[in-house]
């Protein structure tokens, strides 16, 4: 497809997906890795919320957080999920589509122990999504957790990672008169080939 050159250019989008991330990097001051999380609960009503990516591997998008949280059931209930980047400075955005499967093995271990001794303190107190009495309760619980685990929490069973294989990535760039680019990868399953389609703005 002689059409994708320059910040589109290149046969593996996951290499392309690092390389725009590793770009926002250098320009957005908050979070460059800050994607939109799109599920549905039990009745197929959607939900969104705010996540950090922690890595664009070969075959994946890795996020973490509560198993029991409302995403992390929802996740672990419809075992699908979207999720987008925007970086205004760019004018891009990357949108993906895909399974989702459950990581808590070393890689979720070793992850969870290079966090900041508080984050990890904060993981253990919080029933995140569960209504919570007061902050005051939160930052007791915090107390408390913080006297029985120590300095050097183990990751709880009920957080870990989640990893999403896209069925379907979309590169976006911004263009004049809001005639913007737009490439789609699609494939039917994770075994097959992708199918690169330009889009109409």
């Amino acid at each position: 497809m002689s059409e994708r050159t320059g910040i589109f250019a290149g046969d593996d989008p996951f290499e392309i997906a690092r390389r725009w991330l590793a770009e926002a990097e250098k320009t957005e001051v908050n979070d460059p890795n800050a994607v939109a999380l799109a599920t549905v609960d039990a009745e197929g009503m959607p939900n969104v919320r705010m996540v950090l990516l922690k890595e664009i591997a070969d075959d994946s998008f890795w996020f973490y957080t509560n198993y029991r949280s409302a995403k992390g059931r929802e996740l672990e209930s419809s075992g699908k999920a979207a999720i987008v980047l925007h970086w205004k400075s760019l004018r891009r955005q990357l949108r993906i589509r895909g399974t989702v499967t459950r990581e808590d093995g070393a890689e979720a271990d070793a992850y969870f122990a290079s966090r900041s001794l508080k984050s990890r303190l904060g993981a253990w107190a919080s029933r995140q999504s569960q209504p919570l009495e007061s902050r005051a309760a939160l930052m007791a619980e915090v107390a408390k957790i913080t006297a029985q685990k120590g300095p050097t929490p183990p990751r709880p069973p009920f957080w870990g990672g989640f990893r999403i294989v896209p069925v379907e990535i979309e590169f976006w760039a911004d263009g004049a008169f809001r005639l913007h680019d737009r490439f789609v990868w699609r494939r039917e399953a994770p075994e097959n080939a992708w199918e690169i389609t330009r889009l109409n703005p």
